[in-house]
């Protein structure tokens, strides 16, 4: 069942790396495929302003030439014309050797006619392409020489944008995907947490019950007090165990209370139930110090803390709690002289399944994780460890009166 648990925990972990990672590949392509659209547009409105160009070209040396037939120059002229005047998206500047500027087209301004606003675009234009020239010939020995400027079409600039456009909207849904899948997989944990914990502890209200009843009876008998005492002492746990249970899920309202009662009946209750070769010691402010908890749920976690730093030292060794106050804050760090913990475990030890024990359900602290940061609303999280040496686990509570 442990297995289970743990191996469902981390297909989840890896069906949300799958997720990310399959978005990313896509987002990555998708730009891949737009980026290749962009530069072959490009080339394609290069090639249709070097036939504009060319054009120009051909219609002026038309224009100078004296002993071509009129219907075949009309004809032939006619053609490129049509061809000039057919660049409607293209915006283009075309100047004469001297930077003065012969037309313009496509450049849709109210500053059109102004002369350093032309410069502005000429400078603009000539950063993104090479400008394209045009060479007339005007005798044997002489050539006119001019220059098209031009810039991207609306098209190709609003594609070439695209792909940001597209980024943005894929990392937001990957975003928006992930809390969704972490928001859904936090509720059906809660929903197992709570729903385990209520049928617990139904199921040890009514052995309970019975249990405090025969310890009732048996006080009218001629029984050994000590050790009807000592049964009272485990149904009462019984009930207080079961009473924790029920508090999972609903709403365990803190209230004021003592840090050194709290962290002392929990020391008291676990220093009778572990091994003598384990020694508890604790170091708290000399000066009361109230934090708003609730009694049940802290000293649950205190038990589980203390009882995985004994299993951490094999049954022998020394756990010390040092409390102290630091700003609006009551931090506690729980030490002991274990095995200690690799860095990179140092998340996954909160898990829900994760155990180093050969039995066990890899459930304690994160229980632990849950009462802290559900209930009691602070942190707890590993402060430092050394393999060999032990493991400190820091606790922060924020709610505090003095």
């Amino acid at each position: 069942m442990r297995s289970k648990m743990s191996n469902e925990y981390t297909s989840g972990k890896t069906f949300k790396y799958f997720f990310i990672l399959t978005a990313v590949i896509i987002a990555i392509a998708s730009v891949w495929v737009t980026h290749s659209l962009v530069n072959e547009l490009k080339e394609e409105e290069r090639k249709k302003i070097e036939i504009w160009a060319e054009s120009v070209a051909l219609i002026s040396t038309q224009a100078l030439t004296e002993d071509i037939n009129p219907d075949a120059f009309n004809n032939y002229n006619r053609l490129l014309l049509e061809i000039i005047e057919g660049n409607i998206t293209i915006p283009l500047i075309l100047t004469d050797d001297s930077n003065q500027v012969i037309e313009k087209r496509n450049i849709q301004s109210s500053k059109i006619e102004d002369p350093v606003f032309i410069e502005k675009k000429i400078k603009s234009f000539k950063k993104k392409h090479d400008p394209i020239p045009i060479i007339i010939p005007i005798s044997e020995n002489e050539n006119l020489v001019q220059y098209v400027y031009y810039d991207d079409s609306t098209v190709l600039k609003q594609l070439q944008l695209f792909p940001f456009v597209q980024l943005t909207v894929v990392f937001i849904f990957i975003i928006i995907s992930f809390l969704a899948l972490n928001s859904t997989q936090k509720a059906e944990q809660n929903k197992v947490w709570v729903g385990l914990s209520k049928e617990t502890a139904h199921q040890l209200g009514t052995p309970i019950s019975s249990l405090m009843a025969w310890v009732e009876y048996l006080k009218t008998k001629d029984m050994d007090p000590k050790l009807l005492n000592e049964m009272d002492k485990d149904v009462q746990r019984l009930k207080t165990i079961a009473e924790r249970f029920s508090k999972i899920g609903s709403n365990a309202e803190p209230e004021p209370m003592d840090l050194e009662t709290a962290i002392g009946n929990a020391v008291d209750y676990m220093g009778r139930r572990i091994s003598s070769k384990v020694s508890i010691s604790t170091d708290v402010p000399d000066e009361p110090v109230t934090i708003f908890m609730n009694e049940s749920l802290f000293g649950w976690t205190l038990e589980n803390l203390i009882k995985n730093a004994v299993d951490a030292m094999d049954g022998q060794g020394e756990i010390k709690i040092h409390a102290f106050q630091k700003g609006k804050k009551v931090i506690m760090d729980i030490s002991d002289t274990g095995k200690g913990i690799p860095k990179s475990k140092f998340d996954a030890v909160f898990q829900p399944g994760y155990t180093t024990k050969k039995r066990g359900w890899g459930l304690g602290l994160s229980l632990v994780k849950r009462i802290i940061e559900s209930y009691q609303k602070g942190k707890i999280y590993v402060y430092k460890s050394e393999a060999g040496k032990g493991t400190t686990f820091r606790i922060e509570l924020n709610q505090i009166t003095t």
